[in-house]
């Protein structure tokens, strides 16, 4: 019978490191384990991700962590999906939510009633049936009833925080539950010379710390993954045009909005992230159409409020690690790749590689067989949310520049290709294996970029238009009154987790 680990060596610090090691703390907890988190003193993380997705509410929750005390330490506010302005075309903007449309009547997804309804001159639009739509509209905010009434009133949201501040709250939370931290830099790592696992790694000062498994969340270099096991990046930049960012901070102007704002600019696209105590702003762009002074330029002409940083711009390898799971070493955040933020997906990637392997945990035997399984399911789902990240772009109708005319001819997979073409004949949204985004992600997509099905789901052809309508008004009329009745976002904060003091 196979040894069970004993020591649990994270190679690496900030959010990635420490939502590790609270993670790993929870899990080791009864076992005879140890984790050891060593973090880097004058290494500082490139903490410009600040937006999240509903999976992170679940993420704390199941690590017995209070949402106001968490609110309150990371400056947070809410978010309910991403408003994206200018995409399709200049001046217009459309809502992604965390939410379905409607629901289904006689077993046909919602969306055909609408296709049937626009077909017949209607003009219906698909996002007045998004309760958070609705609240979005309203700038107003109310958590989601764990048992809803109806399936119109179920949404989710997630969180705009400040991701130092959370890594923060993560240390205090995972040394309390018997993490050992240590602060030092990692000068070299020990390979077994016959099996090529890490046997330990070298500190500065000489101290040798030994482990079983090894957890690399050292950022774009890898230093374990790549630098001492060579694993190399596969390169993706074929499918993302953009790849490289500038960042600054503001004053908050008025009120924090409950969504992210992705704003698309002449050589890719804006973020606009509001917290309770400022504002995080960065602009995502193509080298190969902008160069980093205008990229600057542009930035600062476009933000709101006094700047309270300095500028941070930031050149990144658009990639995956081939395997994240090589022999006793893990891969996680920017040590296993990095496709781009437009999604707000960083911290999910974090989450759901653990969740591999936390259910693939291994033993010192490493199964071959266990880690190639993780590698094949982290894989897959990048290639979901990589046909997902060049949809936003290849859809657009923009012209006037450039870059965006690239983007419209730019070659896609084909595995995205099927999918449009599926949705452009009859409306229905084809959807793979462990895939990221839900049904009702592509839908506001399609619908975003006014991808307009050639017919619809043909079990509705009989229906009465005109009660159609009638019925999806009381509908629409429901969701406006309740979203109006709903505190506003700032309200919402003020009365239930404000934080205490600015930090």
């Amino acid at each position: 019978m196979s040894e069970a680990i004993e020591r649990i060596v994270i190679v690496g610090g900030g959010t990635t490191g420490w939502m590790a090691a609270a993670s790993l703390s929870r899990y080791v907890k009864d076992k005879k384990m140890s984790v050891t988190l060593i973090e880097s003193p004058t290494i500082s993380t490139v903490g410009v991700g600040e937006a999240t997705i509903p999976n992170i509410v679940e993420f704390n929750r199941n690590l017995g962590i209070d949402e106001v005390e968490l609110i309150k330490a990371t400056q947070a506010t809410f978010k309910l999906g991403i408003e994206f302005e200018n995409w399709h075309k200049k001046d217009s903007r459309f809502f992604h939510p965390f939410a379905d449309y409607g629901m289904k009547v006689d077993n046909v997804e919602f969306h055909h009633y609408i296709n049937k309804l626009n077909s017949e001159g209607k003009n219906v639009n698909l996002q007045d049936y998004s309760f958070a739509c609705a609240l979005a509209k309203q700038g107003n905010f109310a958590q989601p009833n764990p048992n809803p009434a109806s399936p119109l009133a179920d949404y989710s949201y997630a969180y705009h925080l400040d991701a130092a501040l959370y890594a923060k709250f993560l240390t205090d939370f995972s040394v309390k539950q018997g993490v050992e931290h240590i602060s030092a830099n990692v000068v070299h790592t020990n390979l077994n010379k016959e099996s090529g696992f890490i046997d330990s790694v070298t500190l500065e000062d000489g101290r040798i710390i030994d482990g079983d498994l090894f957890i690399d969340c050292s950022g774009f270099k890898g230093l374990l993954i790549e630098g001492a096991m060579g694993v190399e990046l596969e390169d993706l930049s074929q499918w993302l045009p953009c790849d490289r960012a500038v960042a600054v901070q503001t004053e908050l102007v008025g009120e924090p909005t409950p969504y992210t704002r992705a704003i698309a600019k002449d050589s890719g696209w804006q973020w606009c992230i509001p917290l309770q105590h400022r504002m995080g702003n960065g602009y995502i762009y193509s080298s190969q159409f902008c160069d980093a002074d205008k990229a600057e330029e542009s930035l600062l002409a476009s933000v709101n409020g006094k700047t309270i940083n300095d500028v941070r711009h930031f050149t990144f390898p658009l990639g995956r690690r081939k395997n994240i799971w090589h022999k006793n070493c893990f891969a996680l955040g920017l040590a296993g790749g990095f496709l781009e933020p437009l999604e707000s997906l960083g911290i999910s990637l974090i989450q759901t590689a653990l969740s591999k392997l936390l259910t693939f945990f291994p033993d010192k035997s490493f199964n071959k067989a266990d880690a190639a399984e993780v590698n094949r399911l982290h894989n897959v789902e990048l290639d979901r949310i990589v046909d997902f990240l060049v949809l936003h772009y290849k859809l657009t109708q923009r012209d006037d520049t450039e870059f965006w005319r690239y983007c419209q001819n730019m070659a896609i997979p084909d595995s995205l290709a099927h999918k449009i073409e599926v949705f452009k004949s009859q409306g229905h949204i084809v959807m793979y294996d462990h895939e990221s985004f839900e049904e009702a992600s592509w839908l506001s997509m399609y619908h975003g970029f006014n991808v307009v099905p050639q017919r619809y789901d043909a079990r509705i052809q009989n229906l009465d238009a005109n009660m159609v309508e009638q019925k999806l008004q009381q509908m629409r009329q429901s969701m406006e009154s309740s979203a109006v009745q709903a505190m506003s976002h700032q309200e919402f904060i003020e009365k239930h987790c404000r934080a205490e003091r600015d930090i």
